[in-house]
Parts: C-alpha cells; sequence; structure tokens
C-alpha cells in the first residue's frame, strides 16, 4: 500500500525521548500548625444532595496527611477521603473538626456560614 494512503497514526521506527518529570517538588520550609491558613466547610454540590465537610490548607507531607485523615475519621467515627490535598469527611462534623483541628495547634477558620 503507497504511504499516501495509510492511515498510520504512529511509528515506532524513530523513538521520541522522554521528558523526565521531577523527582519532586522542593517542599521549602515546612509550616508549622499554627502558620497554616485551614479552612473548614460544608459542602453539598455535586453530590446527590449528601453532605460533605471539607477541610483545605493543610500543608503536610502525604504520610502525615493519610495518618491525620485516619485519626480525624476514628474520632468522628465516620468515613472520608483526601483528593487533592482537600480532606474530605463525610456528614456534617464543622464543630467537632474545628475544635480537634484548634487542639491539635491548627487554627481553623469556618467557611460558609
Amino acid at each position: 500500500m503507497p504511504d499516501e494512503k495509510t492511515k498510520l497514526v504512529y511509528s515506532t521506527d524513530t523513538p521520541l525521548p522522554r521528558k523526565e518529570k521531577p523527582a519532586g517538588k522542593p517542599g521549602g520550609p515546612a509550616l508549622r500548625p499554627a502558620e497554616q491558613r485551614v479552612i473548614v466547610r460544608l459542602d453539598r454540590k455535586q453530590r446527590g444532595g449528601k453532605s460533605v465537610t471539607v477541610i483545605e490548607g493543610l500543608q503536610l507531607p502525604e504520610q502525615e496527611r493519610e495518618a491525620l485523615l485516619k485519626k480525624l475519621k476514628a474520632g468522628l467515627g465516620t468515613g472520608g477521603t483526601i483528593r487533592a490535598s482537600v480532606f474530605e469527611i463525610q456528614g456534617d462534623h464543622c464543630g467537632a473538626l474545628i475544635s480537634s483541628l484548634t487542639e491539635m495547634g491548627y487554627r481553623p477558620k469556618r467557611s460558609g456560614g
């Protein structure tokens, strides 16, 4: 078949060099809990009417994030996850989370009423 009529999408004849991703972002100086701006809010958007408490602004390494989430979930007896460094705790637990984070040394602020 002539080259003009082929529908070749890619070829392995000439390999393209891959661009290597950096090993990790330089973390810079870690902020103490009292220096971080933590926002706690209730969210119901795009969740089928179910309430989710969202915690934003916690700047922690991955392992510490997971440990903190586990501690918060166990204290409340509920489920939750981390999406794009934002904690999502199932249910309306704004007051309890604010008091827990305050005891840990953070300065949380409630957002959205």
